[in-house]
């Protein structure tokens, strides 16, 4: 790192200002979704329930999506807090509201690390035939610690650092994709599929085509595979145009991964057919690695590298959200002040990250003693999270700008009735979820943990330790919990509404 990206000496160190650009913010906002592995995760359950409409669903799930990016664009144009729901719900709602979200978005990072890491660990060792090593527990294990290790050093050495990796994987994960979306449509095409295919209909982009049933399954798992491009916005302080670029950045991640995922929804739905898929639906992400073999022959290596590279850059950008969020909450007093160090070198939160990655490790390293199926079942619990810090979000933008919202048809609609309804939507989808994890037989374990399905008693568990962390923390350091919710500065909504930044 050059002497000059330095802090100055003498004085405490600060965030990397202008570190990086409006499309490096938007790669990361891409990779955090993890697209490739994403709809390897979830291609299987969403044709179990939706049959050849399922690309419709993925359509249906985007619709929240957007709602919500729309909360968080027009929310960091007011503030340009690296905390982002942490930062604008405490403004907008008030301090007990903001220190939830914000425990919500930094056990996020904490329950999934891992889970992405094994999976590119897994999927890298298949891609050079290394298979015996996948069964292998001990020698996954070590390799996935490992792997979060080094993505957690290319996160505190320098944004800039973690932008260029960024730009490879992306590249290789979107070329990759394509490569079997062209190739299976092509043998479809030519009656060649070694499944029952059926050649792709405009319908199949009818979300209620199997009915509300399956439009609801369907919109639950949405909600895991659009999650993450809010990385982007977490970087706020770090990239240039920081009132505008990553919110556009959060807008477009959401909006190219609809593209990306209705494309491959096609083309493996076309390939396999609706029955294939059903009937393997609780094989997850290797049912892809199947269709892999199957598609490319001798290259199905290209597909495994796609999943493998897109969980390795999942694994660096889901710690972005997460430590930046405790370094937000930190400066606020809302945690431990050394959750706020910065490194003069780098510039970056280093602490808060190292804290993310070991906490993730531990969890990882603990819920595989119980069981793989209960590492799934902690990832089936982040739905529960992000359903809630999501519709936040969403409420605190409309009830941050309340007194614009009848100023025009536009702030009416993006900035107020938009926001909502995604946060209404993510709200019911966070109640069924709720009434479906209860069941444990809906869980990947099959087991009763306290009379509950796992996923569902580790949410509740994490937000339990989440109050009680914030209750003890309140007797120790009630500074923060003095600051009081304001609404947007009229001169904030007259910019918004000349189009300034």
């Amino acid at each position: 790192m050059a002497t000059e990206d330095a802090a100055p000496e003498g004085r405490p160190a600060d965030l990397k200002h202008n570190a990086i650009g409006f499309v490096d913010a938007l790669v990361i906002g891409l990779n955090s979704t993890s697209p490739a592995y994403s709809i390897a995760a979830v291609i299987g359950p969403i044709v179990a329930l939706a049959g050849i409409y399922a690309p419709g669903v993925m359509v249906a799930s985007f619709v929240p999506m957007l709602l919500i990016a729309s909360a968080f664009y027009y929310l960091n144009k007011v503030d340009q807090d690296c905390g982002t729901t942490f930062s604008w719900v405490t403004r907008a709602m008030g301090p007990w509201a903001g220190w939830l979200g914000g425990w919500a978005i930094a056990m996020t990072g904490v329950l999934v690390v891992g889970s992405l890491a094994d999976v590119a660990v897994s999927f890298g060792l298949l891609a050079v035939g290394l298979d015996g090593w996948v069964e292998n527990s001990f020698v996954r294990q070590l390799l996935t610690v490992l792997l979060i290790l080094v993505m957690t050093a290319v996160c505190v050495i320098g944004t800039e650092l973690s932008a260029k990796v960024q730009n490879v994987l992306i590249l290789a994960q979107v070329v990759f994709l394509l490569v079997f979306v062209c190739v299976a449509l092509a043998e479809v095409y030519a009656g060649t599929s070694a499944y029952d295919s059926v050649e792709p209909a405009f319908d199949w982009l009818n979300p209620f085509g199997a009915g509300g049933a399956a439009l609801t399954g369907g919109l639950l798992l949405g909600v895991f595979i659009y999650w993450g491009w809010e990385s982007a916005v977490n970087l706020t302080e770090e990239v240039e145009d920081s009132a505008t670029a990553p919110g556009k950045a959060g807008l477009w991640s959401t909006v190219i991964l609809l593209v990306t995922y209705v494309s491959v929804g096609f083309a493996v739905v076309a390939y396999a057919g609706p029955a294939f898929l059903a009937e393997n639906a609780g094989e997850e992400e290797f049912v892809f690695a199947q269709l892999a073999g199957d598609v490319l022959g001798g290259w199905d290596w290209v597909l495994l590298l796609a999943v493998c590279t897109s969980a390795v850059a999942s694994t660096q950008t889901t710690i972005i959200p997460a430590s930046r969020t405790a370094l937000s909450m930190a400066r606020r007093r809302a945690l431990p002040a050394h959750y706020g160090h910065i490194s003069p070198r780098f510039r970056t939160p280093d602490v808060s990250t190292w804290w993310v990655a070991g906490i993730a490790i531990v969890w990882y390293l603990t819920v595989n003693q119980i069981s793989a199926n209960a590492l799934l079942d902690s990832l089936t619990a982040l739905s529960l999270l992000i359903a809630f810090y999501y519709a936040l979000t969403g409420v605190a933008c409309a009830v941050y700008y309340r007194r614009h919202l009848f100023e025009s048809l536009h702030n009416f609609l993006l900035i107020g009735l938009g926001p909502l309804v995604g946060a209404g939507l993510l709200t019911w989808l966070l109640v069924r979820s709720v009434a479906d994890m209860a069941d444990p037989a809906n869980s990947y374990t099959g087991s009763s943990w306290l009379g509950l399905g796992p996923p569902l008693v580790i949410g509740l568990g994490i937000a339990a330790v989440g109050v009680v962390v914030m209750l003890v923390w309140r007797l120790r350091a009630p500074a923060f919990w003095d600051e009081r919710p304001g609404v947007a500065d009229p001169d904030v909504v007259r910019g918004i509404r000349g189009g300034r930044g």
